[in-house]
């Protein structure tokens, strides 16, 4: 098997649209793991948000699997929910982050992740319909304060939600002069996110050293995703490829671009492709 692992974005990848999975990636994905292969998501999410995800796959509570969450701050072992690296925002910058972003637009709501827990401030209806949809638990922020956070687990990033691009273009540019680029990765998600990670925090790095750890090479290593917070796996990872339905600037950097969309099974196109079509 020249390929041991699958690194694959949730949203708008391995997903459909309605945050459900296509049945013939849950059957392609059940079929590799049979073989001893891994697939691994890697997600801006919290692994609590994604045990449902992990139980259709059959890899919920289960020892030597993983995810990847908060886009690369968190490497997690599915048994017991075990976090074996966190690699954490300092509060500070948080704060810092948090009041530029909700100060460029009335209307941003903003997510602040700890390691085990997710706080929203300013929450959108769309915002709301979304983690509804997708069976995120949350909890509603009511002042714009994050001092309560010295009191909670080790805090992952901050994202702010505004269904305008130039809004959220606006936010990550702010962000970027109160701050410094050197001080954090900025990315955008699903088109309606932007995110801020630590500096050298991010999926791709985090894909390499959960590989390193399990003895996987870079090389041996497929990633997929379909938004700019997924570009630094796909191209570190020996095989990158863009979902059918990504964003431009993830296929220009891809070395294979599905011909199916998330809604059609993605996935399963990969692994048919590249992990069980193997002799």
């Amino acid at each position: 098997m020249r390929y041991k692992m699958l690194i694959s974005d949730l949203d708008e990848t391995l997903l459909n649209d309605n945050g459900t999975i296509n049945e013939k990636n849950v059957q392609a994905i059940k079929k590799a793991v049979q073989m001893g292969f891994k697939f691994v998501p890697n997600t801006g999410r919290s692994f609590n948000s994604v045990q449902g995800v992990l139980d259709k796959l059959g890899l919920k509570n289960k020892a030597q699997q993983y995810v990847i969450s908060y886009n690369g701050g968190a490497i997690v072992e599915n048994l017991n929910n075990e976090v074996l690296i966190a690699r954490d925002m300092d509060l500070m910058l948080a704060d810092l982050i948090f009041k530029t972003g909700i100060q460029s637009d009335p209307l941003t709501d903003a997510h602040i992740y700890t390691t085990d827990k997710l706080f929203i401030y300013n929450i959108s209806v769309a915002d709301k319909n979304y983690m509804d949809e997708r069976g995120v638990s949350y909890e509603l922020l009511e002042e714009p304060d994050l001092s309560f956070l010295k009191h909670e687990e080790p805090l992952m990033k901050i994202i702010f939600e505004h269904s305008n691009l130039e809004v959220r273009e606006k936010i990550m540019a702010n962000v970027l002069v109160a701050v410094g680029s050197e001080a954090v990765e900025a990315t955008y998600s699903s088109g309606r996110y932007v995110e801020f990670n630590p500096a050298g925090v991010d999926k791709g790095s985090a894909g390499n050293v959960l590989g390193a750890k399990l003895g996987i090479n870079p090389e041996e290593i497929i990633s997929a995703g379909d938004n700019s917070n997924d570009i630094a796996m796909i191209k570190s990872a020996g095989l990158g490829i863009a979902v059918q339905n990504a964003i431009q600037p993830v296929k220009d950097v891809a070395q294979v671009i599905t011909d199916r969309t998330n809604n059609e099974g993605a996935i399963a196109e990969i692994l048919e492709r590249f992990v069980l079509g193997d002799d």
